[in-house]
């Protein structure tokens, strides 16, 4: 069977199009490259057309619709480019939601494609009939219904075009069958219809960048709160050039832990709930808090009326809406934060103020508070496993990934992110089941990187049919999983505030391990299931270590595979992720163990 090849040239004969043809054709001008796509029956027209551009464009099938939203999201991430998923409809769309809603919290540009019974058949509750559009109406930037395939180039340039500008975020098109079977003679290059939407941000006034330069002189206790908007702007770089520049010590959310690099001197790591002491008390004592590209989560704030309580506070971000929703302050910037940092470069005098006696008090918290944790000689601890895998991965192109749970929270503290976009993980909605399937999207997006999802148990469960779609699709990400049989962060939390009553976190067979054991086990009494195994059965590489002398080697022999390769980590799960801000608290009432 040969494969048809169309000329996509200005300069090619116009000819009567299918809608399904004119989508493909769209996506390939936009310059996509890879699509994440599980078909059925109202996509199948859809899944036809692509196979004749094969040349042109990669269709990535994964095992599950919600797999394949985050392998998008991972592709995205990685890339600064835009993710594309595409499913048909009914289970097939619904089953893209939580993904969807991800992206919307985390602002990932994504497009996200459902097929949909015909437009005669909308509203008489046929057959995998869902109204996507009014399903998804408030977790997605923008959504469109195609009935007519005349609007379709326009639909799709538009699509794009909301999705990675301005704020990023998903934008979905749902396209009726017929709407794919009719023919048209295609304008791929319509003008845009988006009223009251241009898609640039404003850049700070010459008088706003004058007072914050002003703030800035007369601080003497500054912080910069940066998050995941420096990142989606590329403006780490610009960002360590004004640290360095001024002198001000940076602080991060969790979306924006990968924007300055953690060894830095000026670092201070992540605030919030599970972030460093010395980041959270510096942000508490400060008398001027710089937050750019972040939106004042209540992870990261706790108690708004005593966060950054003696600061003046300035709030830059590309999105107006955010200023004010959560946290009063005294200035907002309405920028993106390439432009504010560049804006401020220009006008800040070459002399930094000086903050001799701030850093002596913030050294003098990083020597009280350290990240630390009571080694254990020879079990391997979820903490020591992430602390190694760093040092061994320091200086090399590496794509860390994460699921949900104490994993992720102690991949936030023991591992030393120092470049952009190697940090993906579910921030606003915390997703459990993100970590495989966003390694995956991330390795397409970069295939000279080591990606390695840092996953738990529980999580990674929720996702493990990937396995499948890494073989098939030859897609080698590495997995380290760190598995204790327990939901960590509820056990945690069922420790701390419920007296450590267990209610359905452990995930081996139904019954209470520390009734059929003693209670000071060290593991579970039953192992199950059989990771190493379920990994061989799906043609993986994998390996299991429990005992701490043995796993520098086996981590080693994972790094050095080039194959898809699952090494399963036995940790005890007794282990708190600290320190810890109880929701709503504030630094004074950090657990520190």
């Amino acid at each position: 069977m040969t494969t048809k090849k169309a000329d996509l040239s200005a300069a090619a004969e116009p000819r009567m199009t299918t809608g399904a043809e004119i989508l493909v054709q769209s996506l390939i001008r936009n310059k996509i490259e890879t699509i994440f796509a599980y078909p059925g029956g109202f996509s199948i027209l859809l899944h036809q057309a692509f196979s004749h551009y094969r040349d042109k464009i990669r269709v990535v099938l994964p095992r599950h619709e919600q797999g394949g939203g985050f392998a998008a999201q991972g592709y995205a991430r990685a890339s600064g480019k835009i993710g594309v998923v595409m499913t048909t409809s009914g289970p097939g769309a619904t089953n893209l939601v939580t993904s969807i809603a991800d992206a919307k919290l985390d602002s990932v540009p994504l497009l996200i494609i459902t097929g949909q019974v015909p437009t005669s058949v909308i509203g008489s509750d046929g057959f995998q009939e869902t109204p996507m559009t009014e399903v998804c109406r408030s977790i997605t930037k923008h959504h469109y219904l195609v009935t007519d395939v005349k609007d379709l180039t326009r639909i799709i340039n538009e699509a794009i075009f909301v999705a990675t500008t301005g704020r990023p975020g998903p934008v979905l098109v749902d396209i009726p069958k017929d709407v794919q079977t009719d023919q048209i003679y295609p304008d791929f290059d319509p003008p845009l219809d988006l009223p009251g939407y241009s898609g640039k941000s404003p850049k700070p006034s010459a008088q706003t960048v004058c007072e914050v330069v002003a703030a800035i002189r007369k601080a003497r206790r500054p912080v910069l709160l940066v998050g995941g908007g420096v990142v989606m702007s590329n403006a780490s770089d610009d960002l360590k050039t004004l640290a360095e520049k001024t002198g001000i010590p940076v602080a991060t959310t969790m979306p924006g832990l990968s924007a300055f690099p953690r060894t830095h001197a000026l670092s201070l790591g992540m605030a919030g709930m599970h972030g460093t002491v010395y980041a959270n008390r510096a942000i508490k004592n400060s008398d001027l808090l710089i937050a750019v590209g972040m939106r004042f989560s209540d992870r990261v704030i706790g108690r708004a009326s005593e966060f950054a309580k003696m600061a003046r506070v300035i709030h830059v971000d590309i999105d107006p809406s955010e200023f004010e929703k959560v946290k009063s302050v005294d200035m907002t910037v309405e920028s993106s934060a390439k432009d504010f940092f560049k804006a401020l470069l220009k006008a800040l005098p070459k002399d930094a103020s000086d903050l001799t006696a701030w850093y002596k008090s913030i050294d003098q918290w990083k020597e009280e508070y350290p990240i630390r944790f009571k080694e254990n000689p020879k079990l391997i601890q979820g903490q020591y496993a992430i602390r190694q895998l760093s040092e061994a991965t320091q200086g090399k192109n590496v794509i860390i990934t994460t699921g949900v749970g104490q994993h992720q929270m102690w991949t936030t503290l023991f591992y030393q992110f120092s470049r952009p976009r190697t940090w993906l993980s579910s921030c606003g909605l915390g997703t459990m089941g993100f970590g495989l399937p966003a390694a995956m999207g991330a390795k397409m997006a970069c295939p000279d990187a080591c990606v390695i999802d840092i996953d738990g148990d529980g999580s990674f469960q929720m996702n493990i049919q990937e396995m499948a779609t890494c073989v098939t699709e030859n897609i080698p990400v590495k997995v380290m999983l760190l598995d204790n049989q327990f939901l960590g962060n509820v056990m945690m939390w069922e420790d701390i505030f419920y007296k450590s009553n267990r209610g359905n976190t452990y995930l081996g067979p139904v019954t209470d391990p520390e009734a059929t054991g003693p209670v000071d086990s060290v593991f579970p009494p039953c192992r199950y299931p059989d990771y190493p195994t379920i990994a061989r059965g799906f043609g993986w590489e994998s390996e299991l270590v429990d005992h701490k002398s043995a796993f520098p080697e086996a981590l080693q022999r994972m790094l050095a595979s080039n194959r898809p390769f699952l090494l399963d980590v036995r940790i005890p799960y007794h282990e708190h992720v600290l320190p810890f801000i109880p929701p709503g608290g504030t630094v004074e009432e950090t657990v520190l163990g």
